[in-house]
């Protein structure tokens, strides 16, 4: 057996596997969508309760300042109630009314803030509303994944046992080159001849349909050794409709 024919054992039998684990794939990455979007829900959340933390801090903070400032007010009140000149009295009145306009001031960023924080606690909301029917979505695709893997495994591991026993025939070299092929070309790492006319001498390549000379056709049918295209560079081989279309027309 030629080194192409048991490369083309190998090949088929990888797009067995292939063709059986696209849809577990599939899932997979649904799989893996569903939990990505949850961790960018997750760190969302962590970073809006950090916001509400440093607003309901700074808030705290001017409430005190508030305190301070109403306590300040009430003394300055008491100590104008009992002024003893009308100048006495204007000074503790225009203190107070200072001090009232930097409260009021102070006042109007903590309530914005104090919204703000409202805002954020409503986004909280969304977003555990949010998580909760991804927990869901997720929970079907890991079902879902589960089902995949199961419903494939033995004929994938009787795959790969063949392929094992397969690839041992096969050079290390070829093997090598074959496996970095198809680790770009999957499916396309391998094409049959196209017999467009023999007598012409008319031949393509399975996989791009570009023209292939006659010299590699009768290299591939007398030795069998790997051919690659000259133009997509997959490796060429002959199947039973080529070798068909080949032999001599029969009297």
């Amino acid at each position: 057996m030629s080194e192409t024919a048991k490369l083309l054992r190998v090949f088929l039998v990888d797009k067995q596997l292939s063709g059986l684990t696209s849809r577990l794939k599939a899932a997979e990455r649904f799989l893996g969508e569903q939990e990505k979007q949850l961790s960018q829900l997750g760190s969302r959340k962590s970073t809006i309760e950090a916001q509400i933390k440093q607003l309901a801090a700074t808030v705290a903070n001017h409430e005190g300042e508030m305190s301070r400032l109403d306590a300040r007010i009430e003394h300055l009140r008491t100590q104008m109630n009992s002024a003893q000149t009308n100048r006495e009295y204007k000074a503790f009145l225009t203190e107070i009314n200072t001090i009232k306009a930097d409260r009021s001031k102070i006042e109007t960023v903590a309530l914005e803030q104090m919204a703000q924080i409202d805002g954020l606690k409503g986004q909280l909301a969304e977003i555990d509303t949010s998580r909760e029917d991804r927990q869901k979505v997720r929970s079907v695709a890991d079902d879902e994944r589960t089902k995949r893997a199961d419903e494939i495994r033995e004929r994938v591991e009787q795959l790969k046992k063949e392929r094992e026993s397969l690839i041992a025939e096969v050079p290390a070299t070829v093997l090598s080159d074959y496996q970095a092929l198809y680790a770009r070309r999957e499916d396309e790492s391998m094409a049959p001849v196209e017999v467009q006319d023999r007598k012409r001498h008319e031949f393509n390549c399975g996989s791009c349909m570009m023209s292939i000379p006659v010299e590699i056709v009768n290299r591939l049918m007398t030795h069998g050794t790997i051919t690659r295209c000259v133009s997509c560079q997959c490796i060429l081989y002959m199947d039973e409709a080529a070798t068909s279309a080949m032999q001599p027309a029969k009297r």
